[in-house]
């Protein structure tokens, strides 16, 4: 554990929000009455969607990309310590 520590590099892990999904009333007559605003929220929940799976696309190429580098720092360390 110690020499994972020790080992240099970057561990920048994204956060990922999920998009909060829009709300619609259950009353046709608000929802025609806030029918701008409703369209709106919901082209916002999918662009915002979109964004959180590019971010999450993102972090899991990071984290695999993170995973093979400490799998070969581990090879390495194994052959250092000759097991």
């Amino acid at each position: 554990m110690a020499l994972l520590i020790c080992v240099p590099g970057p561990v920048l892990a994204e956060s990922c929000f999920c998009a909060i999904p829009s709300f619609l009333p259950s009353d046709s007559q608000a929802a025609r009455d806030y029918a701008d605003i409703i369209r709106g929220d919901f082209e916002d929940y999918i662009q915002d969607i979109q964004s959180y799976f590019r971010c999450l696309d993102g972090e899991r190429a990071r984290a695999f990309e993170e995973a093979r580098e400490v799998s070969e720092e581990y090879g390495r360390f194994l052959q250092l310590v000759g097991d």
